[in-house]
């Protein structure tokens, strides 16, 4: 089992809740007031550690359309800004991580190393895949030799086939599935439906915990709502969930604490 994860295992099934933020400087959607991007921020990140999550994840979800590759200097240095004020907001202290999409991996690490964060999501650690981006291939041989160079502890969350792509040549899940862990070195394994909010099928997931078995973490990270959270983490160490948790089920509301703490209860 990764020594790095940040989170206890076995407990009970983990709940990382996603902080969505708004978009910033750079993106062509930017408002052209970093303050509030960060009130949005906190507001959200409050409500998930009120509700009852284990985790928190930030990621730069307003940025659309997302690069392909390295994000800006202004996104970095905003999302630094706003991860120290999350960080400092939390009513008691939880892991926090960051995803820089659509694959930034480099600067999710600089980010770990700078504002404290304990883990970074990478949609495409190892293999290459076909996207709205275009063609984004895995850095996990960059990935992890930086994290070596910096010095960090910060886990590494690699997505198995990830929502919004279609992987590039072989598409075996169970392959794919080990491959990160044993050459990729993955800290943990997440799966996902095919977009954003959309849950996975059970099978798929099932399928995964046969292939790694319990060497590293695994989270459902798409889909997962107070209805079939039993059901999709019943082979899986719990999940990763942002739009479930918002007023009416909508991603680009605000989080809504009742709801996380019904998904709390759903997950056990």
């Amino acid at each position: 089992m990764s020594t790095r994860f940040p989170l206890p295992l076995g407990e009970r099934p983990i709940l990382i809740g996603v902080v969505h933020l708004l978009p910033l400087p750079g993106a062509p959607l930017y408002g052209g007031a970093l303050e509030g991007v960060i009130e949005a921020a906190l507001r959200d990140a409050r409500a998930l550690a009120e509700g009852g999550s284990d985790a928190l994840l930030v990621e730069n979800f307003g940025d659309t359309p997302f690069l392909p590759g390295r994000v800006a200097p202004e996104t970095v240095a905003a999302m630094a800004l706003v991860l120290a004020e999350v960080r400092r907001a939390l009513p008691t202290p939880m892991p926090v991580g960051v995803n820089v999409l659509r694959n930034d991996a480099r600067s999710a690490l600089g980010l770990c190393v700078a504002t404290g964060a304990s883990f970074l999501r990478v949609n495409v650690h190892a293999g290459a895949a076909v996207t709205d981006q275009g063609l984004i291939e895995g850095r996990a041989d960059q990935t992890l030799r930086m994290r070596a160079a910096l010095g960090s502890a910060a886990a590494i969350l690699a997505d198995v086939q990830v929502k919004h792509a279609s992987p590039l040549g072989a598409s075996d899940l169970a392959e794919a599935a080990r491959e990160l862990v044993e050459r990729a070195l993955a800290d943990a394994l997440l799966v996902t439906g095919a977009a954003t909010g959309t849950p996975p099928d059970p099978e798929r997931v099932a399928c995964v915990r046969e292939a790694i078995g319990p060497r590293v973490p695994l989270l459902v990270a798409s889909g997962v709502d107070e209805d079939n959270a039993a059901e999709l983490c019943s082979a899986a160490d719990g999940a990763i969930v942002g739009t479930a948790l918002k007023e009416g089920g909508d991603v680009h509301a605000p989080v809504d604490p009742e709801r996380v703490r019904a998904l709390r209860r759903a997950l056990g």
